[in-house]
């Protein structure tokens, strides 16, 4: 299994499926914002982080022009990545609260992280073509994770909307009729892993109040239970 997904995570790293994707993060981590003028940007597709055996998995969009696209690992180097790590160190799922390069030492416990979309879009929107060419990373990441997935939180109604085709894909699996996003709506059934809505922790919901650090709490305490971790 470690090996499989070693050679995903190199493939997705070289992925050049969509001519839109490809300019912008190029383009990007050429002309680099003005507090990272010196740093060199990673500029590719972002594979996914943590442990290859996880109970939990934390399904993002995409990665962040300035964050991921940056340094090359999700959620790390931007105010999102502040949020969602300080909440996993507060729940005992990471070694430290803070993720800011590739080679900082954060370590992940039980959980593993990837996004619906592997490369960062212009105005944080993919597009139905993008999302459905990316589609298969995220369906092969999920297939490898099987024998130890246990839940997956959804961050936002676009990862929320990605899980539906990967549970089919993967376990055979679809509910009978169209099931809400929500933040804290569950989802279980037979056979499959539980899915937990959680509002993103983008800077429009984290710092307008629409989802705290205790909402964050909340969602992984519960993450946590159904997976079976202590």
């Amino acid at each position: 299994m470690g090996d499989a997904l070693d050679r995903l995570d190199a493939e997705i790293t070289v992925c050049r499926r969509c001519p839109r994707l490809v300019a912008w993060r190029e383009e990007v981590a050429a002309t680099k914002r003005a507090a990272f003028r010196d740093e060199e940007y990673w500029g590719r597709p972002v594979p996914g982080f943590g442990p290859h055996r996880a109970p939990i998995a934390i399904l993002g969009l995409a990665p962040a022009a300035h964050g991921g696209n940056r340094t090359g690992r999700i959620f790390t180097g931007d105010r999102s990545g502040d949020v969602l790590f300080a909440a996993l160190h507060r729940a005992g799922l990471a070694n430290q609260p803070t993720s800011t390069s590739s080679d900082d030492g954060l370590t992940l416990r039980g959980t593993r992280i990837f996004a619906a979309v592997r490369c960062a879009p212009p105005d944080n929107k993919p597009t139905p073509a993008e999302r459905d060419n990316c589609a298969p990373f995220l369906h092969r990441e999920m297939r490898e994770l099987v024998p130890d997935l246990r839940v997956v939180v959804a961050l936002g109604a676009f990862a929320w909307a990605a899980f539906w085709p990967a549970a089919r894909a993967v376990y055979g699996v679809a509910p009978a009729r169209k099931v809400p996003f929500g933040h804290g709506t569950l989802w279980r059934a037979d056979g499959a892993p539980a899915l937990l809505g959680c509002y993103h922790v983008s800077q429009q919901n984290t710092f307008t109040g629409r989802l705290t650090p205790g909402m964050l709490d909340e969602v992984f305490a519960r993450a946590k239970e159904l997976a079976g971790l202590s």
